[in-house]
C-alpha cells in the first residue's frame, strides 16, 4: 500500500512539473494595447452598447481568455489589442488590472492603457456627448469626514483631508493616494491626436443640454478637451458637491488640475499600474484616461438635484453619444499605436516623464 501511495506520488508530481515546463515554454503573448472599460449592458454583442461592446465589435477581439474575475478577456490575435471589464468601481479596477497585470500569458511590459468610460461632465466645462482626456486622478474617497449637521458653523463642509485639522487646510500632507498624475506628455500628445476628432450630435443631446442656461460650454455640441477625473465609489451629484469636486480637484493638484468629468474607477486601475511598475511587467507611463459625458454631474436651473437624479437614473440622455465617443476617439490613439507599432514600442510619444 505504502508503495502504491509512493509511486502515485512521484506520478502526480512528474505530471505537475511536467504542466510547469509547459506553461513556462510557452511564450507569453505580447500585448500593445489594453482597451479598459467598466462596465457591459446585457450581451458583449447585439444589443445595447456598454462601454465594451463597440471595442469588442469593431476591434474584432474575437479571441476569448478565462479571467478570474468579473468578465473575461478578448483579444485580436493579429493586432495584439487586448479588451476587458473591470466592473464597476475602484475596488473592482483595482483588482482586475493587477490580476491581469500577473497573468502569465500576457507579456504587457510594452503595452499601452487606455481607459475609455463614460461619466459625468460639469457643465462649467463641456457638454453631453464630449470627451475628456485627463491628467490628474483625484481620490473622492480617501478623507475624514463630520456630517454637516456637526460640522463647525465656520466650515464649508464636513469632508477634509486626513491628516489636517480643517477644510482644504493650507498644510497639506503629501498624497498617498489622493492624487495620482499620468503621464502628462502623453495624454497631450493623445489630446493633440484627437482634438479635432467630429463627434457625434442629435435632436435629444441639443434637448438636454438646452436646459443648462447660463453655462456657455454645455450649450455647445459635443467636442474633445483635456479635464481631469474625480473618483469616487459613491454617485454624487449637484451643485453643492460639484463646487466641492471643484475645489478637492484643486486642493490636491495644487491648482495644477482641473475637475470635468466624475467616475469610480481610475485611482483604482492607476494604482495597481503604479505598484508594479518597478516590477518592469508593466509601464505606468503608458496608461491614458478618456472619459466622454454621459450626464451632467450637476441639476440644470429650475430644477432640485434630487430630481435631477432620479430622473437621470431612468436613463442617461448621452449614454449613447458618450458610448460612440468614447469607442471613435479612443480608436484614433489605439491605431496608430498598433498601426506604427515599431515607433511606439519601446518609445512612448510625447517627452518623457
Amino acid at each position: 500500500m505504502l508503495c502504491r501511495l509512493y509511486f502515485s506520488a512521484i506520478l502526480a508530481l512528474g505530471s505537475s512539473l511536467c504542466l510547469a515546463d509547459a506553461v513556462a515554454a510557452t511564450k507569453p503573448i505580447e500585448v500593445k494595447v489594453v482597451v479598459v472599460s467598466m462596465f457591459e449592458i446585457g450581451a458583449d454583442t447585439g444589443d445595447v452598447a456598454g462601454e465594451f461592446q463597440l471595442w469588442r465589435e469593431r476591434q474584432k477581439l474575437d479571441q476569448r481568455f478565462a479571467f478570474a474575475h468579473s468578465h473575461d478577456l478578448y483579444l485580436n490575435p493579429k493586432t495584439g489589442v487586448l479588451g476587458m471589464v473591470t466592473g464597476m468601481g475602484s475596488i473592482n479596477s483595482a483588482t482586475a488590472v493587477m490580476a491581469l497585470s500577473l497573468d502569465p500569458r500576457f507579456d504587457l511590459s510594452h503595452a499601452y492603457w487606455l481607459v475609455a468610460g463614460i461619466a459625468g461632465v460639469d457643465p462649467e466645462d463641456a457638454s453631453i456627448g464630449s470627451a475628456a482626456w485627463a491628467e490628474y486622478l483625484v481620490d473622492g474617497d480617501l478623507a475624514h469626514e463630520i456630517d454637516a449637521r456637526e460640522m463647525p458653523s465656520d466650515w464649508p463642509t464636513g469632508y477634509f483631508a486626513r491628516n489636517t485639522r480643517k477644510p482644504y487646510d493650507p498644510a497639506r500632507p503629501a498624497p498617498t493616494g489622493e492624487m495620482l498624475q499620468l503621464n502628462g506628455a502623453l495624454t497631450e500628445w493623445a489630446f493633440q491626436l484627437t482634438r479635432n476628432v467630429k463627434l457625434d450630435d442629435s435632436e435629444a443631446l441639443r434637448k438636454e443640454r438646452s436646459q443648462f442656461v447660463g453655462y456657455p460650454n454645455a450649450l455647445l455640441p459635443p467636442f474633445v478637451l483635456k479635464g481631469d477625473n474625480l473618483s469616487g465609489m459613491t454617485f454624487w451629484h449637484g451643485k453643492l458637491l460639484n463646487d466641492w469636486a471643484n475645489r478637492w480637484v484643486d486642493y490636491w493638484t495644487e491648482g495644477k488640475g482641473h475637475f470635468v468629468t466624475s467616475a469610480m474607477e481610475d485611482t483604482g486601475s492607476f494604482q495597481s499600474l503604479t505598484y508594479l511598475h518597478p516590477t518592469g511587467k508593466v509601464d505606468k507611463n503608458r496608461m491614458m484616461v478618456l472619459r466622454t459625458a454621459s450626464n451632467y454631474t450637476t441639476q440644470p436651473p429650475g430644477m432640485t438635484a434630487a430630481e435631477h437624479l432620479l430622473r437621470e437614473n431612468e436613463g442617461y440622455a448621452g449614454l449613447n453619444a458618450s458610448v460612440e465617443a468614447a469607442y471613435r476617439v479612443g480608436s484614433v490613439v489605439v491605431d496608430e499605436i498598433v498601426g506604427h507599432w515599431p515607433r511606439y514600442r519601446n518609445k512612448v510619444p510625447g517627452v518623457a516623464p
